[in-house]
């Protein structure tokens, strides 16, 4: 028998118990939909999120003080940030900023909220690529000499302090102290790195105002220093001069260890990439276990099959049909069940993904190779679950066949 033959002659069977086989198939539609959907779901918040941080830039370093090494002090101070800034000492790095921030009360009028408010150089907001304003401007290098009382709002904190008012030109409190509003950021529309309840004032009215601390040395001490590379191929260089330059600054020896941490773009791309598809796989592989109790279903129904066509094995045998010929019949029909059923599942586990995608506000990523790898699964499941039935039905004697009612 050829293999057309052996086609025509299994989907007949199919068609003569459609519900029972389209109830073998729900566990291997359940199976692929749930691959599909969850990796697929899995795929888009890994590209969304990648697409975030590169938004902000490959080429930023973040520079920040290791707690484990610093004896309690800040380590980093803005003798650091000029000393990087110097090309002579890093001439990878094309830009330097510094940020101090904590929580505090802002007020405006009757509207009170705990925001995040940051002290920042003048040229933060352009390392951070953060320079879309929906009203005013960003803050000025005379802002810092001058120690100006000013501040950018994010978009929510705007919002919630000022509901429908216009709030460049207005004033607002920060711990008893009156600052005039002079920007406001642009929505963020991120999640992840969101910008939009942060305030951001002069960093040298934040030292002289709300944010006191010191190094060990007694320098003015910043929370995080930015620096920007020249260009993302360069950010490997520009974090060794980075290690060098500060390392000479803090003293420390070769043995010592360093009492700041350096953190790139790429390093939180490559971190998060391990993250995102180690959590997916196992999201995969929690929905593959429908597709395994879809193969037991499958072997459950072909075992009742080959009892129920006995006498007609035994025809077949008794006209000439070979041992293989009934074997590759009952795999191509349990095949056929896994295919059939893994077809459907990628349909509806696409339908779900977008579904969910639209829910999530993100982009669901069904790629090829998600669907290759649930449509291989699950013609493999039907291989490996249909061999026992088939091995079974081909080992029928046919005199016991043909007297079997």
């Amino acid at each position: 028998m050829n293999l057309s033959e052996s086609l025509s002659t299994a989907l007949d069977s199919l068609l003569a118990n459609k519900l029972r086989a389209v109830l073998t198939m729900l566990g291997v539609i359940i199976g692929v939909a749930a691959v599909i959907a969850l990796m697929s779901i899995g795929n888009g918040v890994n590209a969304s999120v990648t697409s975030e941080i590169q938004s902000i830039g490959t080429n930023l370093i973040v520079i920040s003080t290791d707690p484990d090494n610093s004896d309690g002090y800040p380590a980093l101070s803005l003798s650091d940030v000029t000393a990087l800034a110097d090309e002579l000492n890093a001439p990878a790095v094309s830009a330097v900023s510094a940020v101090v921030q904590g929580g505090q009360e802002v007020i405006y009028g009757g509207n009170a909220s705990r925001l995040a408010v940051a002290g920042v150089t003048a040229n933060y907001f352009q390392v951070n690529n953060l320079e879309e304003f929906s009203a005013g401007d960003g803050l000025t290098a005379q802002d810092v000499d001058t120690r100006a009382r000013v501040a950018v709002l994010g978009a929510s904190a705007a919002t919630d302090l000022f509901d429908e008012e216009f709030p460049v030109g207005k004033f607002v409190k920060i711990n008893g102290g009156s600052y005039e509003v002079v920007g406001v950021l642009a929505e963020s529309g991120s999640a992840f790195v969101s910008t939009d309840n942060n305030v951001y004032i002069p960093i040298s009215t934040a030292h002289s105002r709300l944010y006191s601390g010191r190094t060990r040395s007694g320098e003015k001490a910043v929370d995080t220093i930015i620096a920007q590379a020249v260009s993302e191929q360069d950010t490997d260089a520009a974090i060794e001069q980075i290690t060098e330059t500060l390392r000479q600054r803090h003293n420390i020896t070769y043995a010592t260890e360093d009492d700041f941490t350096i953190l790139s773009q790429t390093d939180l791309l490559e971190a998060f990439d391990v993250i995102t598809g180690t959590l997916t796989a196992f999201l995969g592989a929690i929905a593959g276990i429908s597709l395994v109790v879809g193969g037991i279903g499958i072997m459950n129904i072909m075992l009742v099959s080959v009892t129920e066509r006995t006498r007609e094995i035994g025809i077949r045998k008794a006209v000439g049909a070979l041992k293989r010929d009934i074997l590759a019949q009952f795999l191509l029909e349990s095949m056929l069940l896994s295919v059939l059923g893994g077809v459907l599942g990628i349909m509806i586990g696409w339908m779900m993904a977008t579904v969910a995608g639209r829910l999530l506000d993100l982009q669901a990523v069904v790629d090829a190779g998600t669907v290759l790898l649930a449509t291989s699964f699950a013609a493999a499941i039907g291989l490996i679950f249909g061999i026992y039935p088939a091995w079974r039905a081909a080992g029928l004697r046919p005199i016991e066949a043909l007297r079997y009612e």
